[in-house]
Order: structure tokens, then C-alpha cells, then sequence
């Protein structure tokens, strides 16, 4: 089945699904983090069908995620690395390890995240560069940006609208 093509919508949350929004993709980067690069690497640790991973493995490529290298010349085989782009995924994945190890472990946590030097136990949190300050609502909200058509504006609008009805006594 066809799904529709988010690329071309005014989000940019759908444009990011549009290239790493399936389950697989999403866990051959994580993997790709722990430093597999090899499609039989991919493979033992998904266990996922030879075709999907081939799928999945050229769409990040498409998409500039990951690169394909070849590793030896006979037999041609290739192995895949993070690019600049798939590295910026990193606070992605951790902010999903974060919130499943808050609301869905619990037998506890599997994978944590930890400072390299002290081990200690981290606790990711979105901030703002700027300020310093941690991105939480009511103090922080969604609004249209420059290029937004009116489709985005509205929906932004309605937002707005629903959150100060909301903070209505």
C-alpha cells in the first residue's frame, strides 16, 4: 500500500517522518549509533527481513542519514555510516529513550543514558539555546514561522485559541 508523501507538507515534523517516521528506520539509526555499520550487522540485531532492510537502509540513505561505503571490493559489499544529518538524530533518540524509559519500562530501564566521565545517570530535557531556559509549556508554545501559508496559520491560530481557553478559571 502507497502511503502519502509527507515531503511536501508545510511541517516540519511531517518532513522528518517523511524520512525516518517507520519503526525500522528509526532503529537502524539507533543502531547505527551503537556503532553497527554492516547489513548483516543490521540484520542479526533487528531481525528483519533482507528486504525491508534493504529498503529501509537505501531510504536513509536517500535521504542523507546514513552513507553507503563500500567496505571490500569482492564480493561488493558496503557498509553504512552516519552522516552529519543522521548524527543531529541523536537528541532525537534520546528524547525517545527518555520518554519510553519514564512511561513504558516498567521492569525498569534497559538503556540509560550516562555522562562518559562519571557515569552518572542523565536526564535529558529539551533547553532553549538561547535563554537557557527548559522548553515546557504554558512558558513555551508552537506558532506560525515566516513561511507559513495560511493553512499553518490557522491551525496555529486555533492552537493559540484553545490554549488560553484552557487556561480560563
Amino acid at each position: 500500500m502507497q502511503h502519502k508523501s509527507l515531503g511536501e507538507m508545510q511541517c516540519a515534523i511531517a518532513r522528518s517522518l517523511e524520512r525516518v517516521g517507520e519503526w525500522w528506520s528509526i532503529l537502524i539509526l539507533r543502531d547505527a549509533f551503537q556503532g553497527l555499520t554492516r547489513f548483516g550487522q543490521f540484520q542479526e540485531s533487528l531481525d528483519i527481513a533482507p528486504n525491508m532492510l534493504t529498503r529501509r537502509l537505501n531510504g536513509l540513505v536517500g535521504a542523507g542519514l546514513l552513507e553507503r561505503r563500500p567496505y571490500s571490493l569482492r564480493p561488493l559489499r558496503h557498509e553504512y555510516v552516519l552522516t552529519a544529518l543522521g548524527r543531529d538524530f541523536r537528541p532525537v533518540l534520546w528524547s525517545l529513550l527518555a520518554w519510553g524509559n519514564k512511561h513504558f519500562m516498567p521492569e525498569g530501564h534497559t538503556v540509560q543514558i550516562v555522562d562518559a566521565e562519571t557515569g552518572a545517570i542523565a536526564d535529558p530535557v529539551l533547553v532553549d539555546r538561547r535563554s537557557g531556559r527548559v522548553l515546557l509549556s504554558p512558558d513555551f508554545e508552537s506558532a506560525a514561522g515566516p513561511a507559513a501559508n495560511e493553512r499553518v496559520r490557522k491551525r496555529q491560530a486555533f492552537a493559540r485559541a484553545h490554549r488560553e481557553n484552557e487556561a480560563k478559571p
